[in-house]
């Protein structure tokens, strides 16, 4: 009996053994991750960055249904996030996190104290779905569309009436897919004007830095009716013969420092513009107070900074320093016609460096452009105080062409400190003159009679202000945020 009773128990031990080890087994499944599928892995991800203002609260793409597989359409979910982002715009305000994907979505509109922030691998896609781009009015400062008399699609990421925006990342890709607006344009099928890849109207406090735009539409950056504005480490691509992709264009704005952008485009690279003809004389709103520093630009059939054409707002106090350009066509080019009104004066560049150009510097009163046949062919421009200084070029064919207009000669031109090396194919009259009055020292080669050399003890006569914009006092914090991704 003794013995039947010690059998017994060994068997039970055995057994109790042996449920135990499957328990540890099954639990070794479950955290060994055979499991997983059972429940979802949650994950912190932290990110820092520089900007106007931090804040508060922060939100990822994915937490309002985003799918970044490049062909689920995410506009409602950037519509859902930014909407439920909005009750914390009084409150600390917040910041929308993209993480990695490639995140296709039409149109969608911003808030006020709100952060847009791209990780380093994602990618915005624009969508080709002409629904999700909604239809705007002209703006007002040019009375119709650039593309076409009617209104024109909204940009891409868009926004009006706002303060404390703020669109950056970690150098992450906003891809406008382009090519389908370009045969668009070609072929003349548009009834309204392309969007712009970012755009805000009537708003002030405005940061966009840190990213990487691709293939744009049409303009990439534009800042309309805005204040307070900086534009900081963008990187734009577009090919060189894509329509109409202009860098960076400060329209009727105030305050701007553009800094540390890299750009090769279908058109200029930075593009200051206030209005057309007898609508941007009306609206009355000019670009003044830019400063942009440390540019490179590459934009075979365009300008490195253009002002102009559309000017009739006006144009006052352009700063422009250490800037590059390489197989662009001019260096600065001022663009207007009779009919445009406004001014452009008090504009300052020094240290360019200029490699393979067309013009190093461009000036005309012949761009006949006109919004419609309304324009007043009596308001005449005002291109006055142009102070251009210590700049080198090589492989230039044309030095530069300057032509006012007749009876509205273009004044106080002055070239200080400048050498322009030419190209094997120059043409044999290196600079082309007429309507203008200035004067020049230290420039090679020598210029034209209007442009008279005053000798080297003016070398240092083109001014450049030395008291700082306003914009420069706006320093950048250091802002720290993590997000919970699953």
């Amino acid at each position: 009996m003794l013995l039947f009773w010690k059998a017994h128990m060994m068997k039970v031990q055995t057994q109790m053994i042996s449920r135990a080890t499957f328990a540890l087994f099954f639990v070794a499944i479950l955290s060994s991750g055979i499991g997983e599928s059972r429940k979802t892995k949650v994950v912190t991800t932290s990110f820092e960055y520089n900007a106007i203002n931090c804040r508060a609260h922060t939100a990822s793409l994915t937490d309002f249904g985003g799918v970044g597989d490049g062909k689920t359409s995410n506009t409602k979910a950037f519509q859902a996030a930014i909407s439920n982002l909005s009750e914390y715009s009084s409150n600390g305000g917040s910041e929308l996190y993209v993480p990695a994907g490639k995140w296709l979505t039409g149109s969608f509109s911003l808030i006020s104290h709100f952060t847009l922030y791209l990780d380093k691998d994602a990618v915005l896609l624009a969508s080709q779905d002409m629904s999700e781009w909604p239809t705007l009015s002209p703006l007002p400062s040019y009375g119709r569309g650039r593309d076409a008399p009617a209104g024109r699609y909204q940009s891409f990421i868009f926004g009006t009436n706002l303060t404390d925006v703020i669109i950056t990342g970690q150098n992450g890709t906003i891809d406008g897919q382009g090519a389908f607006w370009w045969q668009q344009f070609h072929r003349k099928k548009l009834k309204y004007t392309r969007p712009y890849l970012i755009e805000l109207m009537f708003s002030d406090n405005i940061q966009i830095s840190s990213l990487t735009l691709l293939n744009s539409p049409s303009w990439n950056v534009h800042p309309v009716y805005s204040s307070n504005i900086i534009v900081q480490g963008i990187t734009i691509i577009a090919p060189v013969s894509s329509p109409n992709t202009d860098g960076i264009n400060p329209d009727s704005c105030t305050n701007i420092r553009i800094e540390d952008c890299y750009i090769v485009s279908g058109d200029d690279c930075v593009a200051v513009k206030s209005g057309w003809d007898e609508y941007g004389i009306k609206f009355g709103w000019p670009t003044k107070q830019l400063a942009i520093r440390r540019l490179t630009c590459i934009s075979p059939y365009s300008a490195t900074i253009a002002l102009g054409s559309e000017m009739s707002g006006g144009i006052q106090d352009v700063r422009a320093e250490d800037i590059t350009a390489i197989q662009t066509e001019s260096g600065v080019r001022i663009k207007t016609a009779a009919g445009r009104g406004g001014f452009v004066k008090d504009i300052y560049v020094k240290r360019m460096n200029l490699h393979t150009m067309k013009w190093a510097f461009k000036m005309t009163g012949d761009y006949n452009s006109h919004a419609d046949s309304h324009y007043d062919p009596n308001a005449l421009p005002e291109i006055k105080g142009i102070n251009y200084r210590d700049v080198v070029a090589e492989n230039v064919t044309i030095a530069a062409r300057f032509e006012g207009i007749s009876n509205d000669p273009f004044t106080g031109i002055c070239i200080a400190n400048v050498t322009i090396g030419l190209s094997a194919k120059a043409k044999k009259q290196p600079w082309t003159c007429a309507d203008i009055e200035g004067m020049t020292s230290g420039v090679t080669p020598p210029p034209c009679s209007l442009l008279p050399d005053q000798g080297p003890e003016k070398i240092s006569a083109c001014d450049f202000p030395q008291e700082p914009l306003p914009i420069d006092s706006l320093d950048l914090k250091k802002c720290a945020s993590s997000v919970l991704l699953s």
